[in-house]
């Protein structure tokens, strides 16, 4: 850190931790049944642009539903946890959060903000872009993921630690319950975690918002396969896989996949892997969890928390539960 910038960048992930990530993942979701790929591939720099098209598409209400909530609540949300210390988890570009800092330093009690996230060029670049706006910040961001590490800092409290986007949706039940268990053990008392949920609304809202007349999220979608040709050398034609969104009424969540265009045969020159897909072959590549208000309480009861207040948007589409360890 230095005086005149205020910005840190710190480490969690050893060398080479990301693309032995994306070896793993590849070889073990391609060699599936049925194959499955995790959502974090998306995202490499035009996956990133991509994914801030969607959130622009009339279809896709979840990014505006969450900002309209911050926009109302956030005062209320500092005054109910004025945090010294705000740590935004998969922090991305750190534009809603802004909202967040403005009402926390309005309480007077904001110190610094620790954003976590995998790409420390991104960290960076949203770092210097806040300490324009407030030169008196302290900004200690975190390269981690928090598959491996969270990130969230030892020092005392209180701290609020976001996890917003309704990324929670992209965790099965299993993988829920261990990562609000992780950060359960890294809060004190007096400190909280403000989760953003997605909420069970009408199955048709729902898929469009994931299958958007323009074909931005099939193209998002297939940019999966542009990284694993690009990182692992391999031979995807991309435009031999459709795009899928599809409601699945038991768990309560979106369905993302991919479903081959025929028979075909792509080989991983990096992973010596050869993957078969027959014709109508469907390939998961994320899962989006939507959430109704007490079956969340209950799963942050399980990870020892309690809910100590809960926002919505006017229509109800979107949730932030502001949870605190007990």
């Amino acid at each position: 850190m230095t005086g005149t910038t205020r910005l840190s960048v710190r480490g969690h992930l050893p060398e080479g931790y990301l693309a032995d990530a994306l070896r793993r993942d590849a070889e073990l979701g391609l060699t599936a049944h049925p194959k499955r790929l995790p959502p974090k591939w998306f995202y490499d720099a035009r996956g990133s642009r991509l994914f801030e098209e969607i959130t622009k598409l009339p279809e896709y209400y979840p990014t505006r539903a969450e900002r309209e909530i911050l926009r109302r609540n956030s005062l209320d949300i500092a005054e109910s946890l004025p945090a010294h210390t705000l740590v935004e988890l998969g922090s991305g570009s750190s534009e809603k959060t802004r909202l967040l800092l403005d009402a926390l330093r309005a309480v007077g009690s904001l110190e610094r903000y620790v954003p976590v996230d995998v790409s420390a060029p991104a960290l960076v670049e949203a770092g210097e872009s806040l300490l324009r706006d407030y030169p008196d910040l302290t900004v200690e961001a975190v390269v981690s993921d928090f598959d491996a590490h969270l990130g969230i800092p030892e020092e005392p409290g209180p701290k609020l630690v976001a996890f917003l986007g309704g990324t929670i949706g992209n965790l099965t039940p299993d993988q829920r319950g261990v990562f609000l268990a992780a950060v359960r053990s890294q809060l004190r008392a007096g400190d909280g975690l403000l989760l953003g949920a997605d909420l069970v609304k009408d199955p048709e809202v729902l898929v469009r918002a994931y299958d958007d007349a323009q074909g931005v999220t099939a193209e998002f979608n297939r940019n999966v396969l542009h990284v694993l040709n690009r990182e692992l050398d391999g031979d995807f034609v991309p435009e031999r896989f459709e795009h899928v969104a599809v409601w699945d009424s038991e768990d309560e969540w979106i369905e993302m996949r991919l479903r081959s265009l025929g028979d075909q045969t792509v080989k991983l020159g990096g992973l010596d892997l050869v993957a078969e897909f027959a014709d109508g072959e469907e390939m998961r590549t994320e899962i989006s969890a939507k959430f109704r208000a007490s079956g969340l309480a209950m799963e942050l009861e399980r990870a020892g928390f309690a809910v100590a207040r809960w926002w919505t948007d006017p229509e109800n589409r979107f949730g932030l539960a502001l949870a605190i360890p007990v």
